[in-house]
């Protein structure tokens, strides 16, 4: 398929009511508001071509954006793209989960987790911190710098409460994603939730909650599903 013919099947999928409820949540147009499940009918034909993947996250277009993070191969992008993909991030969707989710899955994560994580900019910062918790879902614990992570957790109980809004969200998401993918550190994923609380998310006008880290964890050790890893963080 072409760019135009795969906006044009984008287009048709959208809903007034997705689009508007995506707007709620801080979406930017342009949009068509694409349900996922309807959007990943295009996910096996696009796949095939890496070059229309990158057209249609060069788009801007949220829908085409998503599509691009559900069909990229993660392998297959430079740092440099990477870094174009997040400037390119312009709410906390993109940045958060599809392009977090690549750069986990790319020979870049920890690199660039890192360097975003230091960022002052509100959706490269986000876009780092969650990064590194999907990063620590699919990777064996043998290949994780375990001190580091101890440090992120300290600075995440230091700052968390001070910190930009989405920023405060992933910081949260990172003390849950180290208690329930590094059993090594469980136990201190749980006390710096237990230490930090509830933390407070301005979630615009919508029914979203800021997960409770402790009782997330708590609920993961109860499945017994402390140290499971994921093949993917795409979805």
């Amino acid at each position: 398929m072409t760019l135009e013919e795969v906006m044009q099947k984008l287009e048709a999928m959208g809903t007034e009511q997705t689009k508007k409820t995506l707007l709620r949540h801080g979406a930017k147009e342009p949009l068509f508001g694409v349900r996922v499940g309807d959007m990943k009918k295009l996910v096996k034909e696009v796949k095939r071509d890496q070059q229309l993947v990158q057209a249609l996250y060069d788009t801007g277009n949220y829908d085409a954006m998503h599509l691009a993070g559900l069909t990229v191969d993660p392998k297959s992008m430079t740092k440099e793209r990477l870094q174009a993909w997040v400037k390119e991030a312009s709410w906390y969707a993109p940045a958060e989960y599809t392009v977090a989710s690549v750069a986990a899955e790319s020979y870049f994560a920890m690199e660039l987790a890192r360097e975003w994580i230091e960022s002052k900019e509100e959706m490269v910062a986000t876009c780092g911190w969650n990064t590194y918790s999907n990063y620590l879902s699919i990777t064996p614990d043998e290949q994780l710098d375990k001190e580091e992570i101890k440090r992120l957790l300290m600075r995440v109980k230091e700052t968390i409460h001070q910190e930009q809004n989405r920023v405060r969200y992933t910081m949260n998401q990172f003390i849950i994603s180290v208690g329930a993918y590094v059993p090594e550190l469980h136990q201190e994923a749980l006390e710096v939730a237990a230490a930090i609380g509830k933390v407070h998310v301005d979630v615009g006008q919508t029914a979203c909650k800021v997960p409770l880290a402790t009782a997330y964890i708590k609920k993961i050790e109860e499945r017994g599903s402390v140290g499971k890893k994921k093949k993917t963080c795409i979805c």
